[in-house]
């Protein structure tokens, strides 16, 4: 126990180790906030440079860029409407519509305290239950994943404002859009028509910062004439009574965020959704409705992407099997080091375990520093005149939607999402559930075929397995649920619509 406390508090008493964590935090921060700058381009990019450091030196840096890159993205969210990656797109919701109202500084504020609550409850879950949940992760098949993007699918129709039938729509598109490309399989083409640009599909990124990005630029040349509201930043620390109440709804979605961060390929973005949708579906009486500045609508997600960044490790390092994109590159960091990520890891290498756990909590420590500093600068992002404040997005987005692959081609998708998504917001459409369509398309695209082909390729025992499996039946019966609660006929049951006349 001793040792191991040792290990904890190593890159807390070596002077370098703790310099590079709030290295990696602030710099995870801001490259977050930035729509393009992923955190895993970042921590690609950083493993190049690391190739020759000490192992522990590598870890402790990628732990604050990982860390600080997920609540960064709630940075742009709220202040621009522009999510920095899609972990973010459900904080835009309710986010962005509270700076409309002035009050930008304690939004950013909340989120960086549920952020922090979030993060320490996914890694106390690493710390203490590490085996466990990887046993649950272990449990999920081709089917279980199959419909568990499924379930997310229809999840966006608690992100369409009321409409499910437009919501789904939405999201369907985005799932139509990830088959755009080369077959994983066969790898012949798909929905190219000859063109060769088209081969490589279509980057998830770029449409979304074209969606929420230059949409909303083309939205605002409208409002030209309407003067940017004055931001409140003389709070910027939320209330007790504020964070007190909203508090067990942290919690709650904390317990999302491990559980969905800790199977293989879902990630952040899933856990922010669902967390979201929870948080709608529980909050009886908001102060303000969902979609229109919530503070529901912050704490659940952004306490949810964070807890998901403890519940990514818990595959990684107990089972050798990547939580998410970030994760999927330390494991190639923690191999090109000498190391084997897996069962034999914790065995062979108890001591890497506990550096780990120590380097992320002492991540969210400095992620709690800078997020609770520089607000005031950055609010005043939201008061530059439109005039100058749209060019200047345009900009931002185009370097950004460059930057995805060094290619043009990804800057002409950036500006034709922001004219699709336009039109989807003038006519009733949410353009979230198109993102987070495309991003859950291809693990759709993946496990149906091989619970197809766990199946022997028939149709009636591929059905037939979805209830006599006892995970995949509880599953069925969520989505099941999910959508009966949609509809009118359930709103209407339980009061929450009044029943057309």
């Amino acid at each position: 126990m001793i040792e191991a406390l040792g290990y904890f508090f190593m890159s807390w008493l070596d002077v370098k180790l703790l310099l590079l964590t709030a290295v990696g935090t602030f710099a995870g921060i801001y490259i977050g906030a930035i729509p393009g700058l992923s955190v895993t381009m970042a921590v690609s990019i950083l493993i190049s440079f690391t190739f020759k450091w000490h192992v522990n030196e590598a870890l402790t840096l990628i732990s604050g860029i990982y860390l600080g890159g997920v609540y960064g993205g709630s940075r742009s969210a709220i202040l621009l409407n522009i999510p920095g990656a899609p972990a973010a797109i459900a904080t835009g919701l309710d986010g962005y519509p509270i700076a409309q109202r002035g009050e930008a500084g304690q939004a950013i504020g909340l989120t960086t305290i549920v952020s922090v609550f979030g993060g320490f409850i996914g890694i106390l879950v690493l710390a203490l239950a590490a085996p466990a949940v990887s046993s649950l992760a272990l449990r999920f098949g081709p089917r279980e994943y199959l419909l568990l993007a499924m379930w997310g699918i229809l999840l966006v129709g608690s992100l369409s404002g009321g409409s499910l039938a437009k919501g789904i729509f939405s999201g369907a598109l985005g799932a139509l859009l990830s088959c755009v490309g080369l077959d994983p399989v066969t790898g012949e083409q798909r929905l190219t028509f000859g063109n060769l640009q088209l081969s490589a599909g279509i980057s998830y990124i770029a449409a979304m910062i074209g969606l929420f990005g230059i949409a909303e630029v083309i939205a605002q040349i409208h409002q030209l004439h309407i003067t940017a509201v004055k931001q409140n930043v003389s709070k910027i620390i939320p209330s007790w009574g504020l964070l007190r109440k909203h508090l067990p709804l942290a919690g709650r979605s904390s317990a999302i965020g491990v559980v969905v961060g800790a199977l293989p390929g879902a990630g952040g973005d899933i856990a922010a959704m669902m967390a979201y949708d929870h948080a709608k579906r529980s909050t009886r009486n908001p102060e303000r409705p969902f979609g229109q500045g919530a503070w529901e609508g912050l704490v659940a997600p952004e306490s949810a992407n964070n807890a998901a960044v403890g519940g990514a490790y818990v595959p990684m390092l107990t089972l050798g099997i990547p939580g998410d994109a970030v994760t999927a590159v330390i494991i190639g960091a923690l191999y090109i080091h000498g190391l084997k990520p897996g069962p034999m890891l914790m065995t062979e290498t108890p001591h890497l375990f506990w550096f780990t756990v120590g380097s992320l909590v002492l991540a969210n420590f400095f992620l709690l520093i800078f997020g609770l500093t520089g607000i005031k600068l950055f609010a005043k992002i939201v008061e530059i005149p439109k005039p100058v404040l749209l060019p200047l997005i345009v900009l931002l987005s185009a370097v950004g939607a460059y930057a995805i692959n060094n290619n043009p081609v990804d800057v002409y998708w950036m500006l034709g999402f922001g004219l699709v998504g336009y039109l989807l917001k003038t006519y009733g459409f949410p353009v979230g559930p198109v993102v987070l369509g495309m991003v859950l398309g291809p693990l759709m695209d993946r496990s149906y075929r091989q619970a197809m082909v766990s199946a022997g390729d028939d149709v009636g025992l591929f059905f037939t397995e979805f209830a006599t499996n006892p995970l995949s039946a509880i599953i069925t019966v969520l989505f099941l649920l999910t959508l009966v609660s949609q509809t009118r006929w359930w709103k209407r049951m339980r009061g929450q619509e009044t029943a057309p006349a």
